[in-house]
């Protein structure tokens, strides 16, 4: 087995994006791919890392881009600037979503009758979003996601099953949002399933996040836990 990766440019508009690919070269053919969604530094090293621990689950990984070539936030305010665009424009984020579904249908090694998608904080909002547009997607994954639900699809026609991989305690996402995004996606006629972590905050899949404070505080066992439902969910979606 060996995990093969590489970069691939697309566009979406005029805008210059760069995604990142990863494959097991041992299996042969087409098999199930699976877009991830970066959290709002951009796309950095922590998808990259996703991707190809997807890859050695035998999927096609595809680390997608929001920003544009080579753009990622340093800071904290970085990140929120970069960001605030897509959140102010749920449009031009979704838009940008499905320019990246059409890039990973272009690569050969994609089964095209079996794609995912998931992702990080901003990422878990754009998989859920990719899902609110009613793309024909097996399924979609939230970790640790805002939940803010788009005021451009006031009554979303939902076709792929729904994991959101939640903390409890997170400051970002609180339980009156978890509570509407339940009420919504069951409005819509989804597929969904939650799983909330007791005593666990925003971005707790990160090792390196350490911000009490803020609200980002990695948690090793539900980061296990929650990257175990993810595949199991992917077992069942991909069968």
């Amino acid at each position: 087995m060996a995990i093969v990766s590489n970069t691939v440019n697309y566009l979406d508009q005029d805008t210059l994006l760069e995604g990142l690919f990863a494959y097991d070269d041992a299996i042969e053919g087409a098999r199930p791919t699976v877009l991830i969604h970066h959290a709002w530094a951009g796309r950095d090293a922590l998808v990259a890392d996703k991707a190809k621990k997807l890859a050695a689950l035998g999927y096609l990984a595809f680390a997608t881009d929001m920003y544009g070539k080579g753009v990622i936030g340093r800071s904290p305010e970085e990140n929120g600037r970069l960001m605030q665009p897509f959140m102010q424009d749920r449009g031009k984020l979704q838009r940008r979503l499905h320019a990246a579904l059409a890039t990973v249908k272009l690569l050969p090694w994609a089964d095209n009758a079996r794609i995912a998608a998931m992702g990080f904080c901003f990422g878990g909002l754009c998989a859920l979003d990719f899902a609110r547009t009613g793309a024909d997607l097996r399924g979609a994954v939230s970790f640790h996601g805002l939940l803010v639900p788009p005021g451009n699809i006031p009554n979303p026609q939902i076709k792929a099953k729904v994991l959101v991989l939640h903390g409890h305690d997170d400051p970002m996402a609180p339980p009156e949002q978890v509570l509407a995004l339940q009420t919504e996606l069951t409005r819509a006629g989804a597929d969904w399933q939650m799983h909330i972590y007791g005593g666990t905050m925003h971005a707790f899949t990160n090792p390196v996040a350490n911000d009490p404070a803020f609200g980002t505080v990695y948690q090793a066992a539900a980061d296990k836990r929650s990257w175990r439902a993810m595949q199991n969910f992917f077992a069942e979606i991909f069968a």
